[in-house]
């Protein structure tokens, strides 16, 4: 018995052209419909990985800040141990001084190295409070991680339990679309997704309902229904631009 041979999508009528279209159409509106139950999970999961991610980065970065402000505490402290040498170093010059000048000289820099004394001392409470205030936001703000890392798992678990569910058949339905996919013209492919895109609803082609658009139920004309039973020629919608078949290529009496 001879193998059936493939028809060229470009040699395929046009009622045969419509007839693959809606067929796509109904598999991915089923694949929508399986998006639509999953609801707004994925996009609440990526918002709270995101989240988790930036309390991550900003407690490390305060972590960073506190160690900078520790360091530079210590460098004040050692200032101020070079300082109180200083003092103590002029302060034995003092007794061995020769003249005013010189007196005057050595008590000017006495005075100076204790101001400076006082200013890294001042400084060290000043860094001292900083890293305090850091320690309780970084405090905070775990505690905030560790909360949305709760609700992370919550929310990915929910996830993951609806994907479980309709993973095997999401999977057949885009296997079956791929396929059906391989058998319509790539330009009317093209031009069917573009208008999917563009639709809220998803629909690229539709049929006719009541003598109006399945899309946007604006009425048709008796001969562009005419010409959409007759199958002759790919008809759009004027005001939505849907594709639009009859209803009994649809499959609906």
């Amino acid at each position: 018995m001879a193998k059936e041979t493939k028809k060229d999508p470009q040699d395929l009528s046009v009622e045969e052209k419509l007839r693959a279209l809606y067929q796509l159409q109904t598999m991915l509106s089923e694949i929508d419909k399986i998006k639509t139950l999953r609801g707004e999970l994925p996009l609440e999961v990526q918002d709270l990985e995101d989240e988790v991610t930036g309390l991550g980065t900003r407690i490390d970065k305060i972590n960073r800040e506190i160690a900078d402000l520790k360091q530079d505490v210590a460098q004040k402290k050692n200032e101020i141990d070079a300082a109180r040498s200083s003092v103590e170093k002029y302060k034995t010059q003092l007794d061995n001084v020769r003249n005013n000048r010189e007196y005057d000289m050595l008590n000017k820099e006495i005075e100076f190295q204790n101001l400076e004394i006082e200013l890294c001392e001042k400084r060290i409470r000043e860094y001292t409070a900083a890293a305090a205030a850091k320690a309780e936001e970084i405090e905070r703000s775990s505690a905030q991680l560790e909360e949305r890392k709760k609700d992370l798992d919550v929310k990915k678990s929910e996830l993951n339990e609806i994907v479980a569910e309709t993973k095997q058949e999401e999977e057949k339905l885009r296997e079956k679309a791929k396929t059906l996919e391989t058998t319509i013209e790539p330009r009317l492919l093209q031009a069917f997704k573009r208008i999917r895109k563009n639709s809220r609803n998803g629909l690229g082609i539709v049929y006719v309902q009541r003598d109006a658009c399945g899309g946007c139920f604006n009425k048709i004309p008796p001969q562009r229904q005419l010409d959409i039973r007759m199958r002759k020629k790919i008809i759009v919608c004027e005001y939505c631009g849907r594709i639009m078949i009859d209803p009994e290529l649809a499959g609906v009496k």
